[in-house]
């Protein structure tokens, strides 16, 4: 054995172990919230994967289905310090980075300082984000991109980790103002929550209509997660796995033949690094090492369809954006 092979080994010894810990602490963790939160049991998965994979999420459903809840309860158990924004017509983009005030000593002396907004939280909800001015959604949004704030020409880097998970209202649309397609795009993946089964509802009614009602426990540090994440990056990804998310990335694009023809626009490169990024972060919490062409059917819809849009005609024909990615899934095999 060479001296170049035992090294390489080694590394994969210690990444095994590692992992194997981190799956540990991430099921702990899933198992916590899913004590608080009944019947979203995917909703639950797909949120930790965008965390795990350092990326931001929009929730999509109807009101009281638990996105609040759901917020509160992930701050609690990966113990990060959580923050609340209701967005509204008149939020201003100040409201959510921060704004400089004139202090004035007791010597008479002049002199600005700035107040850090809410965006200056490891876990942001930003509750109905499409009730806000294109212009406070920027805002929040270039922080959600670049991790950091500009304010009278002077840097202010948001803390480490930053999630921003951002809610939409899908019925009610008079007063909103629907992100652009370009904005979308900073999303991680789209996560659409539904009603929940007869057997969870009841167990809702009777877990949280009592006396002692369940509340979230902390499984996990700020700085646990930030190790999940650089782990998740360095977790081995077969060929057959890139191909994979090559193939359905680049089949959703316009000019494609087939269903390619059925697309106004469609996902570009960041979409596969999101793909890429959230089947190595499913893997991990289920204990696996390495992600399989599975997950990448798994996690199709909720990454590409906020980056997808139908044609005219496609539409006039009763096609629909998850039924052309439930098609592209079943070329996978």
């Amino acid at each position: 054995m060479s001296a170049v092979e035992k090294p390489a080994e080694d590394l994969a010894a210690l990444v095994e172990k590692t992992a194997e810990t981190v799956a540990a602490s991430l099921g702990k963790a899933k198992t916590a919230i899913g004590a608080v939160i009944f019947g979203q049991e995917e909703v639950i998965e797909r949120v930790l994967v965008t965390i795990i994979s350092g990326g931001h999420g929009l929730l999509v459903g109807v009101p009281g289905l638990a996105k609040t809840k759901l917020v509160e309860t992930l701050g609690t158990v990966l113990g990060l310090d959580a923050r609340r924004v209701q967005f509204t017509p008149d939020l201003m983009p100040s409201d959510i980075i921060g704004t400089e005030i004139l202090d004035e000593t007791a010597s008479g002396k002049r002199a600005f300082r700035f107040v850090k907004g809410p965006v200056f939280a490891q876990l942001l909800m930003a509750d109905e984000i499409n009730r806000a001015s294109p212009r406070t959604q920027s805002a929040l949004l270039q922080a959600m991109q670049e991790y950091h704030v500009t304010v009278a020409g002077e840097r202010h880097d948001l803390p480490k980790p930053f999630h921003v998970l951002a809610t939409q209202n899908p019925i009610e649309q008079e007063g909103t103002y629907p992100l652009p397609e370009a904005q979308l795009d900073r999303f991680l993946m789209q996560i659409d929550v539904h009603y929940p089964d007869r057997d969870a509802e009841r167990k809702m009614l009777i877990g949280t209509t009592g006396i002692d009602e369940v509340k979230a426990r902390n499984a996990l540090q700020a700085e646990d997660l930030l190790a999940a994440q650089r782990l998740v990056r360095r977790l081995p990804v077969g060929d057959k796995v890139v191909e994979a998310i090559l193939d359905i990335v680049r089949s959703a694009r316009p000019g494609e033949k087939g269903i390619g023809e059925k697309l106004a626009w469609g996902p570009g490169p960041r979409a596969s690094q999101s793909l890429m990024l959230a089947t190595r972060a499913r893997a991990l919490i289920d204990g696996r090492l390495a992600p399989s062409v599975d997950d990448v059917a798994a996690l199709a819809e909720p990454i590409l369809k906020h980056r997808m849009a139908l044609t005219f005609a496609a539409r006039a024909d009763g096609d629909t954006i998850n039924g052309v990615i439930a098609k592209l899934v079943e070329r996978l095999g």
